[in-house]
């Protein structure tokens, strides 16, 4: 059963990953991480993902979670374009239902801290607070090396000008897609 004593148990050994930077820099929670966390509150949840939509390369999906007696926890829901990013290219409906995972978990309570902000927003609000022309940190080029590694893409063809050469901006983005895929861990 989800209690309050639990959620707090749970979100308080969730780690996270910094997007954007200095004393802005803003904790994730990884959709993985989160799932992980659930099943440790309520090991005889579940978790059911549908399609509400897919035409013309768009896919809306929505997660429902469910406690022990099947009775709903929360919802969440995510829209994805295929065309709007490399990884979007080839997994742009299991990034959507990653992010609707991701929502719905949070909704529940599971991951998030003071808002309930998804990856997306928390980069874009990076993006627009940072003049994004500068490179990125040694600690950022890491982070996006060890999410390819995760996901089994090779760093050289997915970002082929370098990551150390990555502007902030880029970093953003390409944070927000590979920190959205499912059952991969970062830490």
């Amino acid at each position: 059963m989800v209690t309050k004593e639990g959620l707090a148990e749970v979100n308080e050994k969730l780690g996270g990953i910094d997007i954007g930077k200095g004393g802005k820099a803003k904790k994730y929670v990884l959709v993985s991480d989160r799932v992980k966390a659930f099943r440790d509150l309520c090991p005889d949840g579940c978790i059911e993902t549908q399609i509400i939509s897919i035409e013309d390369g768009v896919v809306t999906m929505k997660a429902t979670i469910y406690d022990e007696g099947g009775k709903v926890i929360s919802t969440g829901m995510a829209q994805e374009k295929e065309v709007s990013s490399f990884i979007n290219k080839t997994s742009y409906i299991e990034n959507c239902e990653t992010s609707a995972v991701g929502r719905a978990l949070g909704f529940a309570g599971i991951g998030i801290d003071a808002s309930m902000a998804s990856a997306e927003e928390v980069a874009n609000a990076m993006m627009q607070q940072d003049a994004l022309s500068s490179k990125i940190s040694e600690k950022e080029v890491k982070i996006l090396e060890r999410m390819c590694e995760r996901k089994g893409f090779d760093v050289g063809t997915t970002f082929p000008d370098g990551v150390e050469n990555l502007t902030g901006e880029q970093y953003a983005k390409a944070a927000k897609k590979l920190g959205a895929l499912p059952d991969k861990e970062i830490a």
